[in-house]
């Protein structure tokens, strides 16, 4: 192990999502003192603001570049193997439907690029073009509603247990000694800078706590663009979820059921062991956009700015919301289709103008290092994105991935994005019943106090960081 790696200091904003928490696992196995690294969020591990604190997130293969293709794989495999992360997947196949003779052939096109793919996909993905091969695969979908459908049925695809999955990293995290930061003590409030101000030593959060490390690295998601300048190169966006309560019965018939997913009405999942269903509509997504000024930022700019649910959780979803998904029960779940919803709420993602990543360090501040733009398909990288961040702070990342994840401003609109068409703002659409406040969704100061009484977990364990604050450490029962 280089002596450097065992002196280094790393702070990993928003350690308790996604890219951080994979970045400090990656930091852990890679032989990074655990006292050196800082874990800071504004929420306990899985954070309650992170996308990733989810009941699942669907599994498979994405080929739409190499990079893409080189990570999918990657995951699959750790997903398969590690014992951080093998409980947390069902692989109970995944299968990709169309019906309008647009997306039909472009759901043809990805299949036979799956073909020319090679790595041994094309034995594992399946053209299904009619109703019988599709029922064969999804029984319990209803004849009626899927006729003219066309699939590609996925041998790797499935869904992933995600607040768990994360869950299992913080208590390796816990476990081995890492620092943590949380409530207003893990809320980035700005970096620190060396004398010339070009180089990042640390960063103080909303309650004016300092940390100091030799590199900082940024992964708190949605939140990224509006806590420093990305200059327009990511746009945070919401998309809608709603939850199913089955009886035994009706959950046990579901069992092994594939995810089935939809371009034009959305997607649904196996139940998981409590009978419960996720179902999601399929749209551009939502916007938020106030006037923020970002750290780095020399006048306020017009932001996407997300608001968290697990702040405040009476927040309703547009009614529009509400009848796409209800549309999409009843294509996908007819019987169900007066089943009551509950815990509908918004996730939110930051999205790039390409999809890629945008995973580099800031051209401006040395040692700062961006992990952010998941574009919504990133929690199936889980287990090795933050191998590749880990790449980055030591400069060993490969040119492929550095090219395809560097700082990119003006090089496409993040607010048409990956479906083709621009998000809306939830000013615009009714339904949306929200307590405005007159205060900025930033101040967390009052996050802190509520930590205790976060619904996802207990607290097994206290932790002493160097200003003297207690944080706790919440583990899913």
């Amino acid at each position: 192990m280089p002596p450097s790696r065992a002196s280094t200091k790393v702070i990993v904003i928003g350690g308790g999502g996604t890219l951080g928490s994979s970045t400090a696992l990656h930091l852990l196995r890679a032989g990074y003192t655990p006292s050196n690294i800082t874990v800071l969020d504004t929420y306990p591990i899985p954070s309650a603001q992170s996308a990733g604190n989810d009941l699942n997130k669907i599994m498979g293969i994405r080929i739409r570049n190499p990079v893409d293709k080189q990570l999918s794989l990657e995951a699959r495999d750790m997903w398969r193997n590690d014992e951080v992360f093998k409980p947390y997947f069902h692989n109970t196949g995944r299968l990709d439907c169309a019906h309008t003779p647009e997306s039909i052939a472009s759901l043809r096109k990805s299949y036979e690029a799956i073909l020319k793919a090679g790595s041994g996909l094309e034995k594992t993905h399946h053209w299904l073009s009619t109703e019988d091969e599709i029922l064969a695969r999804a029984p319990l979908l209803d004849r009626k509603q899927i006729k003219g459908w066309k699939a590609i049925y996925s041998e790797d695809g499935g869904w992933l247990a995600a607040a768990k999955a994360i869950n299992s990293i913080g208590q390796v995290l816990k476990e081995k000694g890492v620092t943590f930061g949380f409530g207003s003590a893990g809320s980035f409030k700005k970096p620190l800078f060396d004398e010339d101000g070009t180089k990042a030593i640390g960063i103080e959060t909303v309650d004016g706590t300092q940390y100091f490390a030799d590199k900082v690295v940024l992964a708190a998601g949605a939140w990224s663009p509006t806590l420093v300048d990305l200059e327009g190169q990511c746009c945070s966006k919401a998309w809608v979820y709603a939850h199913m309560q089955l009886t035994p019965e009706e959950a046990a018939e579901y069992k092994e059921c594939p995810v089935v997913y939809n371009s034009e009405l959305g997607f649904f999942f196996e139940p998981n062991e409590k009978g419960v269903i996720k179902v999601c509509d399929e749209f551009p997504g939502f916007t938020r956009f106030k006037q923020h000024q970002p750290y780095g930022a020399s006048t306020t700019k017009h932001i996407s700015f997300p608001r968290s649910h697990a702040k405040h959780p009476t927040d309703t979803i547009p009614d529009e919301s509400d009848a796409s998904i209800r549309r999409a029960i009843s294509a996908f779940l007819p019987r169900f289709k007066e089943k009551e919803l509950f815990n509908r709420a918004l996730c939110w993602c930051t999205d790039t103008a390409d999809a890629n990543l945008l995973i580099c360090e800031h051209p401006k501040w040395k040692n700062f290092i961006l992990a952010t733009g998941d574009s919504g398909h990133s929690f199936k990288i889980l287990p090795n994105i933050g191998k590749h961040v880990v790449e980055l702070i030591e400069g060993t990342l490969a040119e492929d991935l550095a090219e395809s994840w560097r700082w990119r401003p003006g090089s496409g609109d993040p607010l048409i994005s990956r479906r083709a068409a621009p998000a809306r703002d939830l000013a615009d659409l009714p339904g949306w019943n929200h307590d405005e406040p007159s205060d900025d969704d930033m101040d967390v100061k009052d996050v802190a106090v509520s930590l205790a009484s976060v619904k996802i977990g207990e607290n097994i364990g206290e932790k002493v960081v160097e200003d003297g604050a207690r944080v706790g450490v919440k583990v899913l029962a």
